[in-house]
This record gives C-alpha cells, structure tokens and sequence, in this order.
C-alpha cells in the first residue's frame, strides 16, 4: 500500500512556532506539534520553495527555526503548468488574487497529486463551502483534487 501524500504549506509550519496565547493560536500550535510529532512519520511529506520564500523573508517571526524544521521536507517543483493552474484559479475567483499564495498551494498540491494538502488557512483552502468550486475547477483542469484538512484532522487512525 502506497503512503499517502501530505503537501504541508506555510500557516501549518508557522503555527509550530507560534508564540500567541489566544484560544485559538494555542490549539492550532498544540494540534501543529503533535500531528508534526506522532502523526507526520506515517505519511510522505512535502512542501514547495514557495513555502521557504515565504518563511525566509526577513519579516518573518521564527524565520529560522522555521526554516530548519522545514529543511528536511522534499520540495516539489513549480511546473510552468502549475503557474497556468494559479492563473486559471484566480481567473475564476477560485482564490485571492495572489499569484504565490493560496493558488498556488493548491495547484501544487493538485498538480503533484498530494492526498492531502495540509492547512490552518480555514478561509480559503480547508473550508467545505469552497470545495465544490475548488473541486470544480480541478476537474475542468483534469487535475486530482486533494483533500483539503488542518492537523488535526490528520490525527488518529493512520493510513
């Protein structure tokens, strides 16, 4: 049986670090560390250089132990065809209209045929209600729609 596919993307690896004690910052990095402990060993992961441009920028917090957890994680590559995806999503009001965030994660996840893409971005990608049009758009494109979850959706029974 093959392992399944987890494209992690920036506010997952954020969250392990994150510093804030609201209710809701504490959960997400509470169910970041222990799927990224207990959980992640059983699955494939990967991440994009998107992910690390994002994370080296100088503005942002815990850059560098961010990046260090991140090293070890297999990068996919970013395809010319990805970027027809990002643009075709964005084209559609899939996404935001920034071409190297959420669409991009998304057509990355899709286009390297990840199981699961693996977000706290509740709004735009791990939200049921977008799923129908992400779903659809996918499939105009013919492209393999991954399952869009947060950590903690991820914890449990494993594959």
């Amino acid at each position: 049986m093959r392992t399944p596919t987890v494209y992690l993307e920036t506010s997952v690896i954020s969250a392990y670090f994150e510093e804030r004690t609201d209710i809701g910052s504490l959960a997400q990095r509470f169910w970041t560390r222990q799927w990224w402990d207990e959980s992640r060993p059983h699955y494939e992961v990967v991440s994009s250089q998107a992910v690390v441009d994002e994370i080296a920028s100088p503005t942002y917090p815990y850059s560098l132990p961010t990046l260090e957890l991140l090293k070890p994680i297999p990068k996919v590559s970013i395809e010319a065809e990805v970027k027809q995806i990002v643009k075709f999503y964005l084209q559609n009001r899939l996404m935001p209209n920034d071409p190297l965030g959420d669409a991009l994660h998304l057509a990355l996840a899709s286009y390297h045929k990840c199981d699961y893409l693996l977000t706290w971005n509740c709004k735009h990608l791990a939200n049921p209600n977008k799923f129908q049009q992400i779903r659809w758009c996918n499939q105009s494109l013919g492209l393999y729609v991954p399952i869009l979850v947060t950590p903690n959706q991820l914890i449990g029974d494993l594959p």
